[in-house]
């Protein structure tokens, strides 16, 4: 049976293009900065959780912040190979902080998938000049947020939860629940974004999660709050287009990239550990415990679950990338063919995430699990954050389309 849809090698060109970013401004210069500033307080931080107000101010004073806004707007006009290779960069030291910083160009990306010409002009030429961070309170399995329809607008009354970034922020996505007597042809999704400050909505930061502390994912209160129609940018009962339902597909990747970050960070430091620290074992009749080949064959393995899967989402970007700029004649199965991709890259940064996380401690040894080296970061952080969806749901769809060539249908989580 010859697939339906378009391979992988047509969407996506054969090597990364040339970052597209302003003159001047080294993005893995000031990437490399802000990670080496986010991880000498990494240990103490994680233990400490919170918010990490002061960290924030060093992203937002990095220039990072306006990264993925195109150049029309003021921004920096990075494609998105190049935002989430900053990710990646600042998960392997910190990944409550890079999930921020990445929540925080996920929302910009929903401004420009959603929003039309004049919304974007307004909100993202904000984000720059005003240094805005923006956060998220657009969990699609929370239907307890409702929009109400009024003069002018809508009337927001209910609670978000698992809100990225809310804490700190100064605007919000956000995604209500229109009851079927407002919207057109029945229940129906509202996006829209608020400044945080806004009267009547509160942040409660009420995270307590194992793992991911600082990641500012607090419940958001609405109460009589007013969204105007200028600051919807999905009614409720507009089709969305092929493109603008890659936004799933951005915030995969994000997911990807944390988990990659994590699987990297991990690795990086046992490797670290075994040259600098760890003890032979005195079966093995090695001076060091580097010249172990046992050592030296699990290491090999470790590595041969992280290489798959960075190639597997360097891949899933640019196939990501060229979709959108396909623009709106993106065809559903051009998208179809770029959700596999990230799906393939998500369920291997996944298990690299949670294998070496867990296995760098046999090769590091039981020194490697005193509290103050904090170690343990790198398996509580993926361990919580893999959960975000189920990985299950991943390995069908793949079997699904190895099978019978069928794309998953797009939805929030793909």
């Amino acid at each position: 049976m010859q697939s339906p849809l378009v391979s992988l090698a047509q969407l996506a060109p054969a090597a990364s293009p040339p970052p597209r970013h302003a003159p001047g401004f080294d993005v893995d210069e000031a990437t490399e900065r802000l990670a080496e500033a986010l991880g000498e307080t990494a240990v103490s931080r994680d233990r400490a959780g919170g918010h990490a107000a002061a960290e924030r101010r060093l992203i937002r004073a990095s220039g990072l912040l306006r990264l993925s806004v195109p150049h029309r707007f003021g921004g920096l006009g990075a494609d998105w190979p190049t935002v989430f290779r900053s990710v990646r960069r600042l998960a392997e030291v910190d990944s409550a902080l890079a999930h921020v910083y990445a929540f925080h160009h996920l929302q910009l990306a929903t401004v420009l998938l959603y929003g039309s010409s004049q919304q974007q002009a307004r909100l993202l030429e904000e984000t720059v000049t005003q240094e805005l961070f923006w956060g998220n309170a657009l969990n699609p399995l929370d239907t307890r947020l409702a929009a109400v329809p009024v003069e002018g607008g809508w009337r927001l009354d209910g609670v978000k939860s698992y809100a990225s970034g809310s804490v700190g922020s100064d605007r919000l996505t956000l995604s209500a629940h229109v009851d079927a007597g407002d919207a057109p042809g029945g229940p129906a999704l509202l996006i829209g974004i608020v400044p945080t400050q806004h009267p009547g909505i509160s942040v409660q930061p009420d995270w307590d999660s194992f793992g991911q502390r600082q990641t500012d994912s607090g419940s958001v209160r609405f109460e009589a709050v007013f969204l105007p129609h200028a600051d919807v940018l999905l009614p409720p009962g507009r089709p969305q287009t092929p493109r603008a339902t890659l936004r799933s597909q951005l915030a995969q990747l994000v997911l990807t990239h944390l988990y990659l970050g994590i699987a990297r960070g991990a690795f990086d430091t046992a490797r670290h550990v075994i040259l600098a620290a760890a003890r032979p074992w005195f079966a093995s009749g090695a001076a060091r415990a580097g010249d172990d080949p046992y050592v030296q064959h699990r290491v090999g393995e470790l590595r041969l679950l992280v290489r798959p899967a960075e190639l597997a989402a360097d891949a899933a970007v640019l196939a990501v990338q060229a979709a959108l700029d396909r623009g709106e004649v993106l065809t559903p199965a051009e998208r179809g063919e770029a959700a596999i991709a990230v799906a393939e890259a998500k369920v291997l940064a996944h298990r690299a995430a949670i294998e070496v996380s867990s296995q760098m401690f046999e090769l590091t040894g039981a020194r490697s699990t005193s509290a103050a080296q904090g170690l343990d970061r790198f398996w509580r952080n993926a361990r919580v954050h893999t959960l975000h969806d189920p990985v299950d749901y991943k390995l069908r769809d793949i079997g699904r389309y190895a099978l019978e060539q069928r794309a998953p249908d797009p939805s929030p989580y793909g």
